[in-house]
């Protein structure tokens, strides 16, 4: 077999791969190595390079001791808490429900389905701003502007343009064996329930993935939507910054931003096989 030769092109686009792979990773690096480094360190200009002296005591501080303005000085944790409540049912309700509608849509035709079809794609492109005044005042009306339960009703009904990619999953299912299922005696939720849903493994992780980064690391709804003294970690996370008086504390800064992105980080760590095998099954084909 011959080796590929070593062509001008080849080596530009190498050189693209390694600067683009270094402009991700450098940051990372930086703020994996400022948050074991003491802040005297820091400031005497150790950007890059190893501690002179590993300490944890930034993770600590950044866990639990940290000011963040209107929480006091209870660090992250909180804020973890109160995502974790809003992200873990909003995720797999969402997923759900999507993977119900995508089902409906590609598989039970009804007058106006292809009406409901083009809302669901409009939907993707309306950037989330335009739907906070509407929501906030709607939350208020119901008496849902205190409780966290409001923002996860908003991730699940915010999410419906999901079942667009359960549709494009569902349309190579074979029609047949829903057909049979029918004469069997199977209704709608039967036939999703047990034909269905045990088939979309791939594409659900896939999903589920996408939902659970998406719902974890959005601000404007848990800024704007959130009671006031149950903010989410990207609140918190801007709060830390936001609310120090004095030199700031970078390495403790690293240390929370570190923090944040852990949980998205170990999904796609455990299930990023089922992730790229979604992908590759058809996952996303239009």
């Amino acid at each position: 077999m011959n080796k590929p030769r070593l062509t001008v092109g080849r080596v530009c686009i190498y050189a693209f791969l390694v600067l683009s792979a270094l402009f991700f990773a450098l940051p990372t690096w930086f703020a994996f190595m400022a948050s074991f480094k003491t802040l005297p360190d820091l400031q005497s200009g150790n950007l890059f390079g190893l501690p002179n002296g590993w300490t944890i005591a930034p993770w600590k501080r950044a866990w639990q001791e940290v000011c963040t303005g209107i929480q006091g000085c209870t660090g992250m944790m909180p804020y973890f808490k109160n995502s974790l409540i809003v992200v873990i049912p909003s995720t797999l309700i969402s997923t759900l429900w999507a993977g119900f509608n995508g089902y409906v849509i590609s598989k039970w035709k009804f007058r106006g389905s292809e009406f409901v079809f083009f809302l669901l794609l409009f939907g993707l492109f309306l950037p989330t701003v335009m739907f906070l005044f509407p929501l906030s005042l709607i939350l208020h009306k119901l008496g849902m502007s205190s409780s966290l339960l409001s923002l996860v009703l908003v991730h699940i009904i915010y999410s419906l343009p999901l079942a667009l990619y359960f549709r494009n999953y569902f349309s190579s299912f074979p029609g047949e064996l829903i057909k049979a299922a029918r004469i069997d005696g199977a209704g709608l939720f039967t036939i999703f329930w047990r034909i269905l849903l045990p088939s979309t493994k791939p594409i659900f992780v896939v999903v589920l993935i996408m939902q659970f980064t998406s719902i974890w690391n959005e601000f404007l709804f848990a800024l704007i939507l959130a009671p006031y003294d149950q903010q989410l970690v990207t609140v918190g996370l801007t709060n830390l910054t936001g609310s120090q008086i004095g030199t700031p504390e970078t390495n403790v800064y690293m240390a929370a931003a570190l923090m944040v992105a852990l949980p998205t980080v170990l999904i796609y760590v455990v299930a990023g096989k089922y992730f790229v095998r979604g992908l590759t099954a058809g996952a996303v084909k239009g």
